[in-house]
């Protein structure tokens, strides 16, 4: 296996060395995500047709100030769970090898005059990346920084690290195409390729199978109408060997922390969302569609019954949020 699974008493026995503890897997039953002809939105009752709507229409109300919205959610800290995110994915020193290794093919191939098949082929790349519910950007640039492809966009040629960007929400989208273009430029876009906005539904992605090294989704696996099916589908696009990770709001597991940050959520994310983007109903829908989410444990079911070896899960913030990680085999 590609993962350790550690027991629960040498992890709480580190816990206090470390700004988060990490948890290994523990089957728990659980029922299909979706069941019947009704769905939750936040805490209201909604039928599974209609959840879609209403979650688009969240996000088109919130595109423009989503990072604003982040940061009130989490008081600031999704800017460090997001890069704790990065570090755990391993791009950064990924990218550096790979191309490493393509400089190094690509100069031994031209001193030997080698034409032969197994050249590495410059329209494909080495590294895939697939960001889901990611439309604004925050996530896929850095990756992009760390794979150093704005560097890499002043040569010629396809990039060897490419990065999707897929969200069902085209407004989301349109927002990070043109935070996009004048973070970095065209050429990313249009030369090597490296970035690119595609629009898609996370339960049926438009893409073939087996197309992806990496798929992330942060902050968004909770707003999908059936999550089993959103994790079959990751399964699918990713490559045999492929990693999937999940950053999502999770469940505190420490009692007082719980409780203020449940005093926080309801009576100060609504009314500060109310005052500062004048859309209390959207904030509120995303603080209960928090409570709503599967537990720790429950979405390590969830990723063994749709394929994922090696899963676990690693709290951040004593449970505020997890990160979610499975292999497909």
């Amino acid at each position: 296996t590609r993962t350790a699974t550690l027991p629960r008493r040498s992890l709480a026995s580190s816990s206090s060395r470390l700004p988060f503890s990490s948890a290994a897997s523990q089957d728990t039953s659980s029922s299909p995500y979706v069941s019947g002809p009704t769905t939750h939105f936040g805490y209201e009752s909604v039928s599974i047709n209609e959840k879609e709507g209403r979650v688009r229409q969240v996000f088109e109300n919130v595109a423009n100030d989503y990072d604003v919205m982040n940061d009130f959610m989490s008081a600031g800290l999704h800017r460090y769970w997001k890069d704790e995110l990065l570090r755990m994915t391993g791009v950064g020193p990924m990218s550096k090898a790979l191309r490493r290794r393509a400089s190094m093919k690509y100069a031994s191939d031209l001193n030997n005059n080698n034409d032969d098949d197994d050249t590495i082929d410059d329209s494909k790349a080495l590294l895939s990346i697939l960001d889901v519910a990611g439309g604004t950007g925050d996530v896929a640039f850095r990756f992009v920084d760390a794979a150093n492809c704005e560097e890499r966009s002043k040569s010629s040629g396809k990039d060897e690290v490419n990065v999707t960007v897929c969200d069902i929400n085209p407004e989301m989208l349109r927002v990070g195409e043109s935070r996009a273009r004048k973070r970095y430029g065209s050429a990313l876009f249009d030369e090597t390729c490296a970035l690119k906005f595609v629009e898609g539904n996370a339960q049926c992605l438009p893409f073939e199978d087996n197309s992806f090294d990496l798929y992330t989704i942060a902050f968004g696996l909770r707003n999908v109408t059936d999550v089993d099916m959103a994790l079959r589908d990751a399964l699918r696009v990713l490559k045999p060997g492929g990693r999937f990770l999940c950053l999502e709001f999770s469940h505190v597991q420490n009692v007082p922390l719980a409780q203020l940050y449940d005093i926080y959520s309801f009576h100060v994310i609504p009314k500060l969302g109310e005052v500062v983007a004048n859309d209390r109903d959207s904030y509120q829908y995303l603080v209960e569609s928090i409570r709503k989410f599967c537990t720790q444990d429950e979405l390590v079911t969830r990723m063994n019954t749709a394929g994922f070896e090696g899963v676990k899960y690693t709290n951040m913030t004593q449970g505020i949020v997890a990160v979610h990680e499975g292999w497909k085999p």
